[in-house]
């Protein structure tokens, strides 16, 4: 189980709004590892206007 506060250090230097597809970009710039990267695909393709809500949707799939 990956916590959000682990996907979050990952997403350093993101701008927010962003897309999922940001996210991923950003998390593999920031070489995620592959359990991070998995939770990041199982986002809802989605704006997120800032971190708390990418805070939110980790916590909701996990």
């Amino acid at each position: 189980m990956v916590s959000p506060t682990e996907v979050l250090q990952y997403l350093t230097g993101i701008d927010f709004p962003a897309r999922k597809k940001d996210l991923l970009k950003k998390a593999h710039d920031n070489r995620a590892p592959r359990n991070i990267i998995g939770v990041l695909e199982r986002l809802p393709d989605q704006v997120f206007r800032s971190v708390s809500e990418v805070n939110i949707a980790v916590g909701d799939i996990e």
